[in-house]
Parts: structure tokens; C-alpha cells; sequence
């Protein structure tokens, strides 16, 4: 069966293309919820709760992306949202006295193990945290990420910049031995 023709059907509420529709994506969004939540009870409950807003908000999908890309942005939102009741409150910044500076070089001089990576994106405070894992995992431009996080662009961009920063960092202590 199609996917268009299997969202078709949990339009119509019928339970077993919801439950198909469900298995195709829950481990993917699981995975997604994963890298930000960071529990696996609470990344379930976030998974759950983005299914269920996206079978009430399926007449709203459009079909301009994929499926997955349009559940994708759910589950990020949902675990934002989540993080966000937890304990996270997002500070713009005074966009006066903010000076950008290109946020394309991710380069760094030695090379990287992913595991290293991983770990150094999860030392980074959240605020930074969440916008680099928006920007460079998800591929958000800073539009979309100033949207989902409810800041502005230009805090959008100083957090990238300020984490990759922070990052390149963490990543520079690793490889010669003095940090984590």
C-alpha cells in the first residue's frame, strides 16, 4: 500500500492504517526524540504524544514534504515543548549589540571520532545545544529553528555560533587529551 493512499486511510480513523502508519516511524521518531530529551521513558511519551497530535492534525498535512519530514518537525516541537516545561527558558539577546560572523566553517585540524562529537554536542549547554542539533543534524536554517524555539534569527544564529564555538572547544580539549 501507498503511503499517500495509508494516510488517506487514518484520515478516515481507520485504526489498522494508523497502527501501519505508527510502525513505519515510531522507531525513527523514537531516535529523534532520543537525541534531545535524553530519557528513554520521556522520548517515548514525546513519541506518543506526536503521533496522536499528528493523526488529530493529519487533515493539515499538505504532502509539500514527506510524511516523515512533516512528523519529524512534530516530534522535535513536541520535545522542545517538553524541555521547555522542564526547565528551559530561552533569553534573547539585545540584537543591537550582536555581531555575526559566517556559521558555514565547521572544519576542525585533527579528525573526529563520531562518538567524540556526539558526546561534546551533549556537554553543550542547551541553548546552544539545541540550535546546533537543529542546525547541523536536522538541517534547520535559522528561519525554521527561530520558529521552532520561539527566538529570534539573530539569536538563532549567535547560539549556532557560540556553540560551535563551545564545541570546536570541547572537541580541541578531547583531541589532545586535557578535556572532559
Amino acid at each position: 500500500m501507498l503511503e499517500i493512499d495509508l494516510i488517506e486511510k487514518c484520515k478516515q480513523n481507520n485504526r489498522k492504517a494508523q497502527m501501519k502508519l505508527y510502525n513505519m516511524y515510531c522507531d525513527a521518531m523514537y531516535c529523534i526524540a532520543m537525541r534531545y530529551v535524553k530519557n528513554a521513558d520521556d522520548a517515548k511519551d514525546v513519541m506518543q504524544e506526536s503521533f496522536i497530535k499528528a493523526f488529530k492534525k493529519l487533515d493539515q498535512f499538505k504532502a509539500e514534504v514527506t510524511f516523515g519530514s512533516w512528523l519529524k518537525r512534530i516530534v522535535i516541537n513536541k520535545s522542545i515543548d517538553f524541555l521547555k516545561s522542564k526547565r528551559q527558558h530561552f533569553v534573547s539577546l539585545n540584537e543591537s549589540f550582536v555581531q555575526l560572523v559566517d556559521d558555514e566553517n565547521w572544519e576542525m585540524e585533527s579528525p573526529l571520532d563520531i562518538a567524540d562529537v556526539k558526546f561534546a554536542i551533549n556537554k553543550l549547554p542547551d541553548k546552544y545545544r539545541y540550535v546546533v542539533m537543529l542546525y547541523l543534524i536536522e538541517g534547520y536554517d535559522h528561519e525554521e529553528i527561530s520558529q521552532i524555539l520561539e527566538i529570534t534569527n539573530t539569536t538563532s544564529r549567535t547560539h549556532l555560533l557560540r556553540g560551535k564555538q563551545k564545541l570546536q572547544s570541547l572537541l580541541k580539549e578531547r583531541a589532545y587529551g586535557t578535556g572532559y
